[in-house]
């Protein structure tokens, strides 16, 4: 994928680049791998916002994404390269030899014709999924299981990639994109290699329509509000918060505040992501 970069024919295509779609092959989804979303707007099922900032945008299908892998032995060939709305990766149309059809989020370098298999036996190929105990000690990763048989749920959005240091016992030591160091279990699934589309990253939106297009609403800043909406509102003119740190709209901190909750995984961290914790 390159970017594709506009002319600065209006203000807001000035500095505005977008993908060129160039590794795009087919541009309707497979009926059958396709369901209807209905979008909330951030509403609960009381109508409440519950997430801000949200609302509108195009009309997507959610594409239904085999990150399980169960088709052990079998041989699949790449039929397409698509195109998702509703994440970074690009989708591969995966056609079994029994005639199955799956989409999986497609590697960096696959290309349609090229042949993939799931399964302990599998070789060391980009795209092909195996158990992380049969994974050589070095090699890039991604769409990583947290629990053997519940399907990739890290490493898969556009360009990531982790790297697996170490085996040990029963759990293998990964490092994540984010340089924090996790220990996996070794019969989770793996894919082999990294995940393409590596430069969605560089794009940028150039102008407020087409953050609307995506489905965002406008944010508005906190000092920017009288005080009864937000604990930094008021004050004459332009004027500090007022306070030690900055709060939500609900008066609870936030940019830095500590929300994990979740401390019986913190057993499985090695080597934490956050460089204080590192010293």
């Amino acid at each position: 994928m390159s970017v594709k970069i506009y002319k600065p024919t209006t203000p807001g295509q000035r500095g505005m680049t977008g993908a060129s779609f160039e590794e795009i092959t087919k541009t309707k989804p497979e009926k059958n791998l396709t369901v209807s979303k209905s979008k909330k707007s951030g509403r609960n099922v009381y109508g409440r916002i519950t997430v801000r900032h949200r609302g509108g945008g195009s009309k997507q299908k959610v594409r239904l994404i085999d990150y399980k892998r169960l088709k052990i032995g079998i041989p699949a060939k790449v039929s397409a390269i698509e195109y998702d709305p509703r994440r970074s990766a690009r989708l591969a149309l995966l056609t079994y030899a029994d005639g199955v059809k799956s989409y999986i989020i497609a590697p960096l370098g696959i290309k349609v014709g090229d042949q993939l298999v799931s399964g302990p036996d599998a070789d060391i190929k980009t795209g092909n999924c195996l158990p992380i105990n049969n994974i050589p000690v070095g090699t890039m990763i991604h769409n990583i299981e947290m629990q053997p048989g519940k399907g990739a749920q890290m490493v898969r959005s556009a360009g990531t990639s982790a790297q697996l240091l170490a085996k040990e016992g029963k759990y293998a030591q990964i490092r994540m994109p984010s340089d924090e160091v996790r220990l996996i279990n070794k019969d989770c699934s793996a894919v082999i290699g990294q995940v393409g589309n590596v430069e969605h990253s560089q794009i940028k939106l150039g102008k407020a329509g087409r953050k609307r297009h995506i489905g965002f609403r406008p944010a508005v800043r906190g000092s920017a509000m009288n005080p009864n909406d937000h604990p930094h509102g008021g004050g004459e003119g332009r004027s500090p918060i007022g306070m030690p740190g900055p709060k939500s709209p609900w008066g609870k901190p936030t940019l830095g505040y500590k929300t994990r909750r979740n401390k019986s995984t913190e057993k499985y961290i090695v080597r934490s992501r956050h460089a204080a914790k590192r010293k």
